[in-house]
């Protein structure tokens, strides 16, 4: 009877809701393609909200007619990325956010060993899947392959890829690990604590917003982890493909914001002046090899940066930035590691770490 009791108690016990988030814009071909894999999760309670930034082509007509059950939030107008998000989930209940890109592919099972992991410890704040290629399944995806780490001068990689270079997916990364940052493509985070950090940083509009928000909240004391064992695949750029002058401009301004407002002073000025100094090396090489544009947009972002420094940046977070754990942390340079020392991998640059 006892026992009858208990297995009555656990099937009216709801597990924690998960809200299942999509930002899209102009992406009906992605919704088409990939919304039903998302539908046809077997996780026991989530729900799936398709927070549309303004579109212009048929993305609310079309789940409108084929997802009546969807709940569509309209936003006035494309707020990007982080602002978008941060429209949205003021009106999103649940215990977990997935804030999930439109162009990924998701298997049944992939909420489960994430809920499951987070609900273990309570001091993982955010977590993200393995993110593999959609159309190469067997490679790790540019933007969080197996979790995301960040060197000494800023510079974001990951576990499964160094700066464009993919590695092939043999298990390497197999097991569950603290990050530094969760790929915003995919990524899990309690739901209180988003609301409760002030979401992502508006400023940002788009590309790095993650990684300010998981640093922002390691120095609150939680941890950000890669849970391999629920796989997605990416297909990536959707939005602004690699290599255009918008993309790159949004990529070195916001490093260099995310820089000064999560390092304490001191460090940030010689590290921001130093990142000035590989940044112009960069943009130098780009422009003797034809491209123009890359080489406007880097020292645009330079300018960005310091316009943002002397109106915004005195209204820096109270978080504190010193004597603070942070985990997938390098100590070193992985530019110098990558380029110089000709070191390919993840594993070759984290020596043992992974």
């Amino acid at each position: 009877m006892l026992a009858l009791f208990i297995n009555l108690t656990e099937a009216f016990h709801l597990a924690p809701l998960v809200s299942i988030v999509i930002l899209n814009w102009n992406g009906q071909k992605y919704l088409e393609q990939f919304l039903p894999f998302v539908m046809a999760s077997t996780y026991s309670n989530f729900r799936v909200v398709v927070a549309d930034n303004a579109s212009t082509d048929d993305s609310v007509p079309f789940l409108q007619s084929y997802y009546p059950l969807i709940k569509v939030l309209e936003l006035k107008k494309n707020y990007g990325f982080a602002r978008g998000y941060n429209e949205a989930l003021k009106n999103v209940e649940g215990d977990y956010y997935v804030l999930l890109n439109s162009d990924v592919e998701v298997v049944p099972a992939w909420i489960e060993p994430v809920i499951e992991m987070m609900e273990k410890d309570p001091l993982i704040g955010a977590c993200q899947p393995k993110l593999l290629q959609q159309q190469n399944r067997t490679y790790f995806e540019y933007s969080g392959a197996c979790g995301g780490w960040l060197d000494r001068f800023g510079y974001p990689f990951a576990r499964g890829r160094i700066f464009d270079v993919c590695e092939a997916d043999n298990g390497q990364y197999d097991n569950a690990a603290p990050i530094f940052w969760a790929s915003g493509a995919a990524m899990f985070v309690r739901a209180g604590l988003y609301h409760e950090l002030g979401g992502l940083d508006d400023f940002f509009f788009a590309h790095q917003e993650e990684i300010d928000f998981c640093w922002r909240l390691q120095r609150k004391g939680f941890m950000v982890y890669s849970c391999p064992a629920s796989v997605v695949y990416h297909v990536g750029g959707a939005t602004l493909p690699k290599g255009n002058s918008k993309k790159v401009f949004l990529n070195f301004r916001n490093n260099l914001v995310m820089m000064a407002k999560n390092m304490p002073a001191g460090e940030a000025v010689w590290k921001i002046a130093y990142r000035f100094l590989l940044d112009s090396v960069s943009a130098v090489k780009s422009l003797l090899g034809g491209e123009g544009k890359y080489f406007l947009a880097v020292f645009r972002a330079h300018f960005a940066f310091l316009g943002w420094l002397f109106s915004e940046g005195k209204n820096k977070d109270e978080l504190p930035k010193r004597h603070v754990q942070v985990h997938g942390y390098l100590s070193r340079s992985v530019v110098w590691a990558h380029f110089i020392e000709g070191r390919k991998s993840f594993n070759e640059i984290v020596k043992g770490k992974s």
